[in-house]
This record gives C-alpha cells, structure tokens and sequence, in this order.
C-alpha cells in the first residue's frame, strides 16, 4: 500500500500569518520546521497502519519547504518547481490514497486561516461544472481521475468541513480554530502531533478494509470558470488558445478530463501575472 502525503503550509499547526510561511520573513525557519513536523506525524500514522510506502509531496511556494534532513527516513520528497502534478505530484505512481496536511480553506470562506485559493493575488473564484471549487477540490478531483481518493485532511475547523463536504467521511485532524483570517486558537505540537498521526493510522486502517471514501470524479465534458480579481488579469488569461471570456473577470476553459483542466488552470494563472 502506497500514500502520497500532499502538503502544503497555510493549514500547518500554529500558522496563523503570511509572514510564516513566506521564506523572505524571519519566522519561516521555525514554520517549515513546524510543517516537517506535521509531515513526519502523518508518515507515522500510514506506517503504524501497514502502508508500505509512503511519498511526500512538498505544495507550497516553490515546493522547497520541508526539512529533508529531519524528514522521516522511510518516505520519498517530491521537491522543487514546477513538478507536472504540482501538489498531488506522483499520484499516477501507484498510489493508494492521499493525505492532505497543511492544507486551508477556499478563497473567501469564513474564519479560514490566509483562505485562497491557489492565489489570493489572481484568483477570486473557481467553478468545476457550475460548482464552487477550492484549492483542496481541485487537487482531489486529480487525484480521482488516477483513480485515487483523499483520505485523511489536517488543517483548520473551516478546512476539514470542506474537506469533508467534497470527499465525503474523510478523517480529519483539527489543529488549529480559526477565529478570523489571521488569528485562530492553536494547539502546540505535541498535542497536534498525536492527533495527525491518530487520524492518519485510522485513515490507512480504512483505506485497507475497504472503508475509504470514494475518489472524487467529475464527469466530462468538464467546464472550468475562473474569476481573476482584476480584469487585466482575463485579458492576459486570453492568450491561451481555447479560452473564452465570460464577463468581465471571468474566463472558461472546457477540456474532457481533469489534468488537462489542471494544467489549463495553472497556465491560465501564469499568464494573468
């Protein structure tokens, strides 16, 4: 059995602030170390469970974030930019189920700490076939077109219920309460590492009975609308061949599969810098 863990930073314990996870600002250090933390909780959890490989996924910034040299010896990093899967990178490579940790809240939801949705500074919303996506449905809509569900999710009380709402009974590891954008009630780390590391044991425990949520598969022909925040923003997005311009800030794309709405998705968000 094989878990991708695909991590990200805003939803790690204690985070609470853009200067925290941004690596030009003095907090980072300890905050990567903090997110290596949470990463290594989880890779203890699948192994305690039976997984016999497990693969970490670094998806925040530049995915140059994680500790290798405190990283759990027994997992695999995926490091660096860009990686054709980007956040859920690898999980063709046989996966069995996907852990988010780390992961926040859509772009404009309520009490989500530093809520956005890939980028807070381009996009203002994102729809799949009429639904609202956030960054955690779209990655997981990925990973189901492999075939492969997420299962397990630490993060926020906002992040989890999302999480939930778009995959179904996924176990949930709540590190933090958001009480606003930037400020929440947080655990220490040693309380949150036992709770990441409980949810990802009984994640795999279902996993291996056959109890796992379902993959999330959006059906075809798959529309993406994407809101950018500025209208300068939709004209540079129109480049792309095969775009079409809806309004004002918002730009279709229709594609039969999911990776090609995830790569029209990050291309669209390249050219409206």
């Amino acid at each position: 059995m094989k878990i991708l863990i695909a991590a990200d930073m805003e939803g790690i314990t204690g985070v609470t602030h853009w200067d925290q996870v941004s690596p030009s600002h003095a907090e980072y250090p300890r905050f990567r170390r903090l997110m290596t933390q949470d990463v290594n909780a989880a890779i203890r959890g699948a192994f305690a469970a039976g997984a016999e490989q497990v693969m970490v996924t670094d998806g925040h910034n530049n995915s140059r974030n994680i500790l290798i040299e405190e990283l759990d010896e027994r997992a695999v990093l995926n490091s660096g930019s860009p990686m054709p899967l980007s956040m859920v990178h690898g999980v063709d490579q046989g996966v069995d189920g996907v852990f988010y940790v780390g992961y926040h809240g859509r772009m404009g939801a309520q009490n989500a700490i530093l809520d956005h949705t890939w980028s807070d500074e381009r996009v203002a919303n994102l729809w799949i076939n009429d639904k609202l996506f956030g960054e955690s449905a779209l990655n997981g809509a990925v990973c189901g077109h492999f075939g492969v569900p997420v299962i397990m999710i630490s993060g926020d009380q906002t992040v989890c219920a999302e999480v939930r709402e778009a995959f179904g009974d996924v176990e949930t590891a709540q590190v933090k309460k958001a009480i606003g954008r930037m400020a929440a009630e947080c655990l220490p780390p040693a309380v949150t590492s036992r709770l990441i590391e409980d949810a990802a044991q009984r994640a795999v425990e279902r996993l291996r009975a056959g109890q796992a949520p379902a993959p999330l598969k959006v059906p075809a022909p798959i529309s993406m609308v994407l809101e950018l925040v500025q209208s300068e923003m939709a004209d540079k997005a129109m480049i792309m061949p095969g775009a079409r311009r809806l309004e004002d800030r918002k730009v279709q794309y229709v594609a039969d599969n999911m990776v090609t709405i995830y790569y029209a998705f990050r291309t669209l968000l390249a050219l409206a810098r």
